[in-house]
C-alpha cells in the first residue's frame, strides 16, 4: 500500500537533510580539537570567529552554560533560511504531486514544515529526523477523526430502520462496498435489506442481487427506468414491516459532473432521509477521487467516506487528501475482493505505510 509515495518521500527527505548538512551556515569542526588546543589567544579567536565580539561579554557572564557548551551548540547546529527552504522543499513537493496529493494538502504540509524548520536551530545529525517528525505530524492533522461506531449507532437508533445511502461513480467499487457493509452487519447479528435504487445502469440490479445472494440478504427492486426514490421508499417500508434494522441504498453511479443525475440523487435524499450518507471512491484514481468526493459533498452533504481498492493503491494521494479536502472522515478502507476485506480506518495505517512511524 502506497509503495510509490513512501519511496518518494524517503528519497526527498534524505536529499533535503543531506543538502542542509552540507550547506550549513557554520563551519563544522570537532569539538575535541577545540578543547585540546592551548595556544595563546586561541579563545579570543574562537569567540570572534564563531560568536562575534558583541556576544562575548554576554557569554562570559552567563552561569547557565559554560563557554565550551555554547561553542559546541553553535558548531553542531544549523539553520535553514527561508530562501534555502523554498529550494529544498521542491523535491518533497514534486514527490507529493507525482503521487496525486491535492494542491491544498501540499500547501498545508509546506506551511507546517516552514514553521518548524525555517530559522530554527537544528542539530546537524537530527535534520532528517526533524523533517520526518514534522511531516508525520502534518499528515496526521489531515485526517478528520471519527468517533462513530457504526454498529453502536445502528443499535442506539430508537426507531428502525437505520438508513444508509451510498454514492459514487460507476466502477468505484460502490456495490461491492455495500455488500461488504452488509456482510459486516450480518456478522454482528444486525439484519439489513438492500434497495436497488440504481435503475439507470444496465445489469446494476443483477449485480446487486448476486452480492445479496452470496451474503444472504434480501433486495428490494423495481424495473429498470423506475423512480430510484420510489425503490428506496419501498425498501424502508419493507424494513419497518419486517422489523429489519438497516436499509442500504445503492444509487446510480453518477459522473460528478452530470447535473441532472445529481438532482435525481437529491430526490432520493429527500424521500429516504438517510441517517448516514457515504461516498465510495476508488483510492487508485487519486485526484479524480478527491474531486468526486468534493462534488458529492457539495451536492448531498456526505457524512463519511469509503476508499475502495486501497490495498492496490501505490500512490496514496487520495487517502492522504480526501478527508482534508471534504472535512469528512474516512470510515473504511476496502482492502481486497473478499466480503471480509473491509477495514475500519485508522490514520496510523496511512502513517505506517508512508514509512513515517
Amino acid at each position: 500500500m502506497f509503495k510509490f509515495l513512501k519511496e518518494k518521500l524517503k528519497n526527498a527527505i534524505s536529499k533535503i537533510s543531506e543538502s542542509v548538512e552540507k550547506e550549513g551556515t557554520i563551519e563544522e569542526k570537532p569539538i575535541e580539537e577545540i578543547e585540546r588546543k592551548e595556544e595563546k589567544g586561541f579563545f579570543a579567536k574562537i569567540k570572534e570567529k564563531f560568536i562575534g565580539k558583541e556576544e562575548i561579554k554576554k557569554i562570559e557572564e552567563t552561569e547557565k552554560k559554560g563557554f565550551f557548551e555554547v561553542i559546541k551548540e553553535k558548531i553542531i547546529t544549523t539553520k535553514i533560511s527561508g530562501e534555502q527552504f523554498e529550494k529544498l522543499f521542491w523535491d518533497l513537493e514534486l514527490a507529493l504531486m507525482e503521487n496525486n496529493v491535492a494542491v491544498e494538502v501540499i500547501e498545508k504540509i509546506k506551511k507546517d514544515l516552514k514553521e518548524e524548520l525555517v530559522e530554527k536551530p537544528i542539530k546537524r545529525t537530527k535534520v532528517e529526523y526533524t523533517i520526518q517528525k514534522t511531516l508525520k505530524s502534518s499528515i496526521e492533522d489531515l485526517f478528520l477523526t471519527s468517533n462513530m461506531d457504526l454498529v453502536e449507532e445502528i443499535k442506539n437508533k430508537k426507531e428502525k430502520p437505520y438508513v444508509i445511502a451510498f454514492f459514487g461513480i460507476n466502477g468505484s467499487g460502490k456495490t461491492t462496498s455495500i455488500a461488504k457493509i452488509a456482510n459486516m452487519l450480518k456478522e454482528k447479528k444486525i439484519s439489513c435489506v438492500l434497495a436497488a435504487s440504481d435503475t439507470f445502469r444496465a445489469a446494476s440490479i443483477e449485480q446487486l442481487q448476486q452480492h445479496a445472494d452470496k451474503v444472504g440478504i434480501k433486495v428490494i427492486k423495481h424495473n429498470y427506468g423506475a423512480d430510484p426514490a420510489a425503490v428506496a421508499f419501498d425498501a424502508i417500508k419493507h424494513a419497518k414491516a419486517k422489523n429489519i434494522d438497516v436499509v442500504l441504498i445503492d444509487t446510480a453511479g453518477r459522473m460528478h459532473s452530470n447535473v441532472n443525475l445529481l438532482d435525481e440523487m437529491k430526490k432520493i435524499i429527500r424521500v429516504a432521509k438517510p441517517d448516514l450518507k457515504i461516498f465510495v471512491g476508488e483510492s487508485i484514481t487519486g485526484n479524480d477521487c478527491i474531486e468526486q468526493a468534493k462534488t458529492f459533498n457539495e451536492t448531498v452533504g456526505i457524512d463519511g467516506i469509503i476508499l475502495a481498492k486501497a490495498d492496490v493503491d501505490e500512490k496514496g494521494g487520495a487517502a492522504v487528501s480526501v478527508s482534508y479536502i471534504t472535512k469528512k472522515p474516512i470510515l473504511f478502507l476496502g482492502t481486497g475482493q473478499k466480503y471480509s476485506d473491509l477495514q475500519v480506518f485508522d490514520s496510523e495505517i496511512i502513517i505506517k505505510n508512508l514509512g513515517l512511524t
